[in-house]
């Protein structure tokens, strides 16, 4: 789940909705500067998807310590500081479903969930949030996707539908790098973050360069990217949201119910160069 801040309340989008805002994103990303991703439809299909095996966790919402919804939040943005709030086990049980279900679908889309997994949670995690006695479970999940990865980079080679453009590891790595982009430009979005930020990696120009994006806050939910990735002068897209009053929650099962009673309402996101 993310939670964006209300008057009142909160607004919480899931997982699989944040991805579909990730994968609108990446279906608009590329221009005469911006190197457009190939193969295109196995691309965005893992990017879209990348979230997907967050559904059954999403619809039971929980709350934290302070009894606000567990979720992403502003307060994690560039960070993955949350360890202590979650089941580990758990956790990691859907991570590993986030990937499968779509690597048994497609090995290149499966693949780019693979990496942006491993990648979260080394890179970007903060192994003193994590029990010490727990630290072998997340270090057997790191080698288990190790091992997943190449099986997933041996399938890839062998399809004869890619090119072999289309299975080069640099061009693989650019495809990660996107999905990285688009994630975060998406978590940016569902939290209203409102301070400068950038889409993580250099990302590949089609002059063979590359160039960081910056993020540049400019109104609730409304963000200037420079320089410009997009095809269009400007990007709107909508998502989906449900709201719940009340800032804290005595328990999950209160926040799950609030959620559940909550329409779901279209929210709205704005891009501009």
């Amino acid at each position: 789940m993310l939670r964006m801040k209300s008057e009142n309340g909160w607004w919480l989008i899931t997982h699989p909705d944040h991805a579909r805002l990730a994968g609108e994103f990446a279906k608009a990303w590329g221009n005469e500067q911006f190197r457009r991703p190939e193969p295109r439809d196995r691309v965005l299909y893992g990017i879209a998807s990348h979230d997907d095996g967050w559904a059954a966790r999403d619809a039971h919402p929980s709350i934290t310590r302070e009894g606000k919804p567990s979720a992403f939040s502003t307060e994690l943005v560039g960070k993955y500081s949350a360890f202590e709030e979650i089941d580990l086990a758990d956790y990691l049980a859907v991570r590993e479903r986030a990937v499968r279900i779509i690597a048994e679908k497609d090995p290149y889309a499966g693949l780019l969930i693979a990496l942006h997994t491993y990648n979260l949670l080394t890179e970007h995690a903060d192994r003193s949030t994590i029990a010490a006695a727990q630290l072998p479970l997340l270090d057997a999940f790191l080698e288990d996707q190790r091992a997943y990865q190449r099986r997933l980079l041996e399938e890839i080679q062998a399809d004869e539908t890619l090119s072999e453009e289309e299975k080069d590891w640099e061009r693989i790595e650019e495809h990660f790098r996107l999905l990285q982009a688009c994630d975060n430009l998406s978590l940016l979005t569902c939290v209203a973050f409102d301070q400068e930020a950038n889409l993580l990696h250099p990302l590949p120009l089609n002059d063979g360069q590359n160039a960081e994006v910056t993020v540049h806050p400019i109104g609730p939910r409304h963000f200037r990217l420079t320089p410009w990735p997009f095809a269009e002068e400007s990007v709107t897209v909508s998502f989906p949201g449900r709201h719940v009053d009340g800032e804290t929650f005595a328990t999950s099962t209160e926040l799950e119910a609030g959620f559940h009673r909550a329409d779901v309402q279209t929210l709205q996101v704005t891009i501009t160069r």
